[in-house]
């Protein structure tokens, strides 16, 4: 998986871990000592969303998240396509959350984990997600809603 930003020559992998003992690796900037800025998708862990600051601690020669630092405003959802959502469908239903400022990263044939900036309307984009669902195109979960709207106790 490629960085949505920045150069990867510039950035070094993180290890966010899974259930089952499984992780996703992230490219991250190195902000200070075992501080980094996740910058891309997390698309399997829960928690996290591109932009955040997270901690690590070196295991095995690897940078390993240990939580967030400071949360960047970003979220993060997955959508998951059946087998008839295909190509040309996808780039249409796509569309509105281009609109809105999305961005995706392909996890496979038939999953992508979408970026919302945090100037995006988070609402909108849900709006967005649930119509897809209900429709039957796609099935959505959150993985983080880092939005300031998404955080009021």
């Amino acid at each position: 998986m490629e960085p949505t930003t920045g150069e990867p020559e510039s950035l070094e992998k993180v290890v966010l871990s899974l259930e089952n003992d499984e992780a996703e690796t992230l490219w991250a900037e190195r902000v200070n000592h075992g501080i980094y800025r996740l910058r891309n998708v997390p698309i399997f862990a829960f928690g996290y969303s591109e932009g955040d600051i997270v901690s690590t601690v070196e295991r095995d020669g690897r940078q390993v998240v240990t939580g967030t630092h400071t949360g960047g405003g970003h979220s993060t959802y997955r959508i998951i396509f059946p087998e008839k959502t295909i190509g040309e469908q996808f780039k249409r239903l796509w569309e509105p959350l281009v609109k809105l400022g999305c961005t995706y990263e392909r996890a496979s044939g038939r999953m992508i984990g979408v970026h919302v900036p945090p100037s995006t309307n988070i609402h909108a984009v849900y709006a967005v997600l649930e119509r897809g669902e209900q429709e039957g195109y796609w099935i959505f979960e959150e993985g983080h809603c880092g939005h300031p709207l998404c955080n009021v106790q």
